[in-house]
């Protein structure tokens, strides 16, 4: 596989926006239960800040959950896929290596699965910058569970035949500043989808968005054939472990 650069694999998502859409899955309520206790604020009324908001997966769960939120993406094929769903939710294109945002103006900043396309050393003094006093920054991803016993399989033959892995950025790819006191939780959920849904769901992370549309292909044709032996009945039930860090931002803490 032709080495990519990290910038190139963050924005590889554009051109799969419908796709990551339709496929990727969505959040459980117990996640946003858990950003609410370990804020130790409700979401109700909060103004948020999703960055990274891809095609506002999380960011229509946080407004479901009575949130002001603006979402903030650097992609305009995901930004526009997101404007189509959610055209009343304010969207600035922009990074999280550069907010386009005042400060303070945020209570909490949230990063749904996006937290590892950024420079940390960066992007972490531009979510204290945009955050009052108090407020905080969560950082969240859903990651397939690997003790159930197909998914372990399905990723080792990943690993085997892609030398990489797709199910999700666990524990290291939160890289914040060593020192900092932050809450961490982790919240088990599954779903269960068809087989088609599922495959799109895999085929939309950017290792196999990099990789090109014929090997891509065949190694979807081969994965639905063994996943066939698991569930014939072509519903796949995936099993997912949301880990969540929160960080607060101190009242009266220097941004810079």
């Amino acid at each position: 596989m032709t080495t990519t650069s990290h910038a190139q694999r963050g924005l590889s998502f554009d051109a799969a926006a419908a796709q990551y859409n339709a496929a990727r899955p969505g959040y459980p309520p117990a996640l946003f239960d858990a950003v609410e206790e370990l804020t130790g604020r409700p979401l109700k009324g909060s103004r948020v800040i999703d960055v990274g908001a891809g095609t506002g997966i999380a960011t229509r769960l946080l407004r479901e959950r009575g949130a002001r939120v603006t979402a903030v993406e650097p992609g305009p094929g995901m930004a526009a896929q997101l404007h189509s769903v959610l055209p009343d939710i304010p969207l600035v294109l922009g990074l999280g290596d550069a907010l386009p945002l005042a400060d303070g103006c945020a209570d909490l900043v949230t990063y749904a699965q996006a937290w590892h396309w950024t420079d940390p050393e960066r992007a972490f003094p531009e979510a204290l910058r945009v955050l009052r006093p108090g407020g905080a920054l969560a950082l969240w991803w859903n990651v397939s569970d690997r003790d159930v016993p197909w998914i372990a399989e399905q990723d080792e033959r990943l690993r085997s035949e892609l030398k990489e892995g797709a199910h999700g950025a666990a524990g290291p790819a939160r890289r914040l500043p060593e020192g900092l006191e932050r809450a961490e939780r982790r919240v088990h959920w599954t779903r269960r989808v068809c087989l088609d849904t599922h495959l799109d769901n895999l085929g939309s992370h950017s290792l196999f968005l990099v990789l090109g549309a014929q090997a891509t292909a065949s190694f979807l044709a081969r994965e639905r054939a063994e996943l066939l032996k698991v569930f014939p009945d072509g519903i796949v039930e995936e099993a997912y472990a949301v880990e969540l860090s929160v960080t607060l931002r101190a009242s009266g803490s220097s941004t810079r």
